[in-house]
């Protein structure tokens, strides 16, 4: 008998770090809880990413996610805000890591490819979907709704990579 697995979805931001929360039941999704968690822009860095922690583990503390998926990041032009970004998205991979949980990475195209069906896509098109596949679903901006497509995309992707990991581990 299949059980109900929670998945947090992480889109990591130094100014913004979104998160969305979703059940899965065999082939079924349900909508949980999205929001954001941010960062005071006029800290210094070390205070910014101390906020992303403390914010990211109280929802993981509320939610009790079983499971998690972090967006990788691309790298961009600017190496300075692509070094942030990373920072951020450590903090985005430890916290869920320090409180047990598994963490999964998909790659962008990844995501909307599973979300959407095409590995580019415009985010009113992974709006709309999200809202196909979880009518009940709300996020305020495109960084809660980025997360959500997080989850969703590792809720049709976990079993595979649990066979993947159990075919590198074992």
């Amino acid at each position: 008998m299949a059980e109900m697995i929670r998945i947090i979805g992480i889109d990591p931001g130094l100014r913004r770090m979104g998160w969305g929360i979703v059940e899965t039941l065999g082939n079924s999704l349900r909508f949980v809880a999205s929001g954001t968690v941010t960062s005071d822009g006029t800290m210094d860095l070390a205070s910014r990413l101390c906020q992303l922690h403390d914010g990211l583990a109280d929802i993981i503390h509320q939610y009790q996610p079983h499971e998690a998926a972090v967006e990788q990041t691309f790298v961009n032009k600017d190496a300075v805000a692509t070094l942030k970004l990373g920072q951020a998205r450590g903090i985005a991979m430890l916290v869920p890591a320090r409180a047990g949980l598994q963490v999964a990475e998909y790659a962008p195209n990844a995501v909307k490819k599973s979300v959407i069906g095409v590995g580019h896509g415009e985010k009113q098109q992974i709006h709309m979907m999200l809202k196909v596949l979880m009518p009940k679903a709300t996020f305020k901006g495109n960084d809660a709704a980025d997360a959500l497509a997080i989850a969703v995309c590792h809720a049709h992707n976990r079993g595979s990579a649990k066979s993947r990991l159990a075919a590198l581990t074992g």
